[in-house]
């Protein structure tokens, strides 16, 4: 007879069948249970962040720099709800999490107890899939199942609430065998017929693009090879949203660089005068598509996707494919060799994206008293990129000249929030990103304002002796809602200076961190050498020219033919384009 268990050693021991080597949380009463099976399990390492809203975002890190799914372990009412924000922040980044919340015990439930909160009703909207767990009998299952759900399919968080009776009352656990949900089995394999009639458009267009997202680095590296021979084999050239980046080489001849909002002048007319967009793991996110109505408006369009719900959600296409991506790929390229298709002659398409090419949009002016943004980045790409590192940003113009200026050439090595756009992710994301690539290079590229939303976690790097560096873009502004403001509301700067800043070099050093400051272009080398060369956690305060502006930019509800290039543009275009907005 199997012997019987307490529902947090049922729960400790499921984690471990599961193989989970790391859980990201913060303590409390609802949870103490499951600490104290924690502690006397010694499996499982815990990683005790300062804030839960920093346990998801470390558990995102962690998820996306290993591939695999991020756990997360907070108390019930305040721990729940502080995990909110990351929650649907995996969630619209499709990244495979597990949070693990304590309920208040099962007879008080509804009561207005102490620190109770409707967990499941809370996250209902904002999670792949969420529990309830009444029975200890059925617990050691529904972990199981959580990570099936979380890790299979389109990728995404599951929150399992567990009320405090349910973690001490006994039940026996047994190891349940593969999950075979009733209801939930995604789609893995595309259609044979449709994969050989998109191979057909494929090798019959005259200007196709792919169009590449988030998921296929979800999707496992054998999906980004599978990109890159797909792209070699056609000739075609290849962008990318925000989330795919390093799924093809930078370096790559076929790279026309991020589209959308921030993307490039090549990739945006690229896709606006294609005759054939293949889009591959992405969503047609608003920031990509800019205007619908003037969207790529002479193309067909393929669409790829696990997820059937993102088809045909925004942009109507003509041939929908459900199916993961890299398998898909897989099959256009034995299809397409089985067939002993020629590489097309896409010389003339080529000629006209070299055409915009030469607009060398994303050209700066260095000044002689400032270090530019771009600059910045760009030095630091110069004295890391032979390293490989993991690059994390938080949320705003610094995080979109990363994206811009930071080469990839592999996956899982650029760990942004893209949907959601949450401010303070960027150095939890750090923590979990080294947590499980403990002899990486780690980089946050920050800014001053944003940094601050989860700046507490410095402490969380210096107890776990993680050697994550803070590279800090430092205009001393909220520099995108700045940017707008000028653009769009005649430079009324509405809140958007950050007054009374810290000194980050003395802050840095308070926790434990070597600091060091940048302030002119004759120390930016330098400081980033001596950034390099400290084998500890190390904060960089690079102070930059205050009012540069990210371009190129499509304005808000603008079309893809509209972008603004560089600031001498923006006087005339953006008041035209603004006056239709506001």
């Amino acid at each position: 007879m199997t012997p019987e268990k307490s529902g947090a050693d049922i729960l400790v021991e499921a984690l471990c069948d599961l193989g989970v080597e790391v859980v990201f949380g913060y303590p409390g009463g609802a949870v103490l249970p499951i600490y104290d099976a924690l502690f006397r399990s010694k499996r499982i390492k815990h990683v005790l962040v300062r804030h839960e809203q920093a346990a998801t975002h470390a558990a995102e890190g962690y998820a996306r720099a290993t591939g695999k799914c991020g756990v997360v372990l907070v108390t019930s009412g305040p721990g729940a709800t502080n995990a909110v924000t990351g929650i649907t922040d995996a969630l619209m980044d499709s990244i495979p999490m597990v949070v693990l919340t304590g309920q208040v015990p099962t007879s008080l439930i509804g009561s207005d107890a102490f620190q109770e909160a409707d967990t499941v009703g809370i996250t209902r909207h904002c999670s792949k899939h969420n529990y309830l767990v009444k029975d200890p009998a059925k617990l050691g299952g529904i972990i199981h199942e959580a990570f099936h759900i979380a890790t299979s399919g389109r990728p995404g968080p599951v929150v399992v609430d567990i009320p405090k009776d349910v973690q001490i009352a006994t039940a026996a656990y047994t190891k349940p065998g593969p999950i075979q949900h009733k209801t939930y089995r995604p789609q893995i394999k595309a259609d044979r017929a449709l994969i050989e009639r998109a191979v057909d458009l494929i090798a019959a267009a005259e200007r196709p693009i792919f169009y590449t997202g988030g998921g296929i680095i979800n999707s496992g590296p054998a999906a980004s090879q599978m990109l890159r021979e797909l792209a070699r084999i056609t000739g075609a050239p290849v962008t990318s949203t925000l989330m795919g980046l390093g799924a093809l080489p930078a370096s790559s001849d076929q790279w026309l660089g991020m589209l959308g909002m921030h993307g490039t002048y090549e990739a945006n007319f690229a896709m606006n005068e294609a005759d054939l967009v293949i889009c591959l793991g992405a969503r047609f996110d608003d920031r990509v598509t800019g205007r619908l109505d003037a969207f790529s408006p002479n193309s067909v369009k393929i669409h790829v996707d696990i997820d059937r719900s993102s088809i045909n959600k925004t942009v109507r296409v003509d041939l929908p494919i459900v199916g993961d991506v890299g398998h898909a790929m897989e099959d256009m390229i034995k299809i397409w060799k089985a067939r002993q298709h020629p590489k097309p002659d896409l010389t003339d398409w080529w000629q006209r994206i070299a055409g915009w090419r030469a607009k060398n949009c994303l050209g700066f002016t260095d000044l002689p008293s400032d270090i530019m943004p771009q600059r910045a980045i760009r030095a630091l790409w110069e004295a890391t990129h032979k390293r490989n590192p993991i690059i994390t940003t938080e949320v705003g113009q610094h995080q979109m000249w990363a994206a811009q200026h930071f080469d990839f050439e592999q996956p899982n090595k650029w760990l942004t929030s893209g949907g959601l756009g949450t401010m303070g992710y960027g150095l939890p994301a750090a923590i979990g990103a080294q947590m499980g690539n403990p002899n990486a290079l780690v980089i946050d590229i920050a800014g001053e304002a944003s940094i601050q939303m989860n700046i507490q976690e410095l402490g969380t790097a210096t107890q776990y002796r993680l050697p994550v560096k803070i590279f800090i873009l430092n205009n001393q502004y909220m520099g995108m809602v700045r940017q707008w403001q000028e653009l769009t509301y005649s430079s009324r700067y509405a809140e958007s200076y950050s007054d009374s800043l810290p000194d980050f070099v003395r802050l840095g050093e308070a926790y434990g961190w070597k600091g060091i400051r940048i302030e002119t272009m004759d120390q930016l080398d330098s400081g980033i050498a001596e950034m390099l060369a400290h084998d500890g956690p190390v904060i960089v305060d690079c102070m930059v020219s205050q009012l540069a502006n990210c371009f190129p930019m499509i304005p808000s509800g603008a079309a893809h033919t509209e972008m603004i290039l560089q600031g001498a543009e923006v006087s005339g275009e953006m008041d035209d384009a603004a006056k239709a907005l506001v």
